[in-house]
């Protein structure tokens, strides 16, 4: 028995005819199912959330928010102290248009919230002449003052808290201030608003005086 296994043993080698070099026969259908299974990162429901975020583009707003101070203030009532917080916040276009918002809610969210849409009912229109303000002003909130100055081609926003934002989102560019009194953001911010509301814009004196913007410029 030892000779015939031997003999088949030999046999097995000289013909290549192993155990191992023999495939079954489902050995095919399971290469034909492994080459129809869709390479890493390339599944179809992935495809189609790609397309579907590419073409789908959301519109950006053109309002732009600034949180200037967030406090927490403290309202006396007849059971004791009443905590909430109080929310200032600047809105703007860089168009010629702002607003300054304040509100209190028991929430900062909601504070901020309640500030943004005060501030969009109290827009106003900036008269922008080139990139800076058409003459000097000043304006009062409270006990504070902000002067402002225009300023020549390259020389930016100097200026510094409320009083930065408000003209940043105004959409001035180049412009001198100078903030009197008050150092409190809110009647800063409420100052500025105040004397880029009073502003004149070049063409009413123009038509006020029955001159071209020409002739009242040179």
């Amino acid at each position: 028995m030892d000779l015939e296994n031997k003999d088949e043993v030999t046999l097995q080698e000289a013909t290549g005819d192993t155990v191992e070099d023999k495939a079954p026969a489902h050995a095919p259908v399971e290469a034909q199912e492994t080459e129809e299974r869709p390479a890493r990162g390339q599944r179809k429901g992935r495809g189609k959330k790609q397309k579907i975020e590419t073409t789908e583009e959301k519109p950006q707003s053109e309002w732009i928010e600034r949180v200037v101070q967030i406090r927490r203030v403290t309202k006396v009532v007849k059971g004791g102290k009443k905590l909430s917080f109080r929310a200032i916040v600047i809105v703007g276009n860089k168009k010629g248009q702002v607003g300054v918002g304040c509100a209190k809610a028991a929430e900062v969210i909601i504070a901020i919230q309640k500030a943004i849409a005060d501030g969009r009912k109290n827009l106003i229109t900036v008269p922008i002449f080139k990139t800076t303000i058409p003459h000097p002003i000043t304006g009062r909130s409270g006990a504070g003052a902000v002067m402002l100055r225009p300023a020549a081609q390259g020389t930016g926003i100097i200026a510094g808290g409320a009083v930065r934002l408000v003209l940043e989102l105004a959409g001035i560019e180049n412009i001198l201030s100078k903030s009197l009194g008050s150092k409190s953001p809110l009647n800063a911010a409420n100052a500025t608003l105040d004397a880029l509301q009073n502003l004149t814009p070049f063409t009413e004196v123009a038509k006020k005086r029955g001159l071209t913007m020409a002739e009242l410029l040179n």
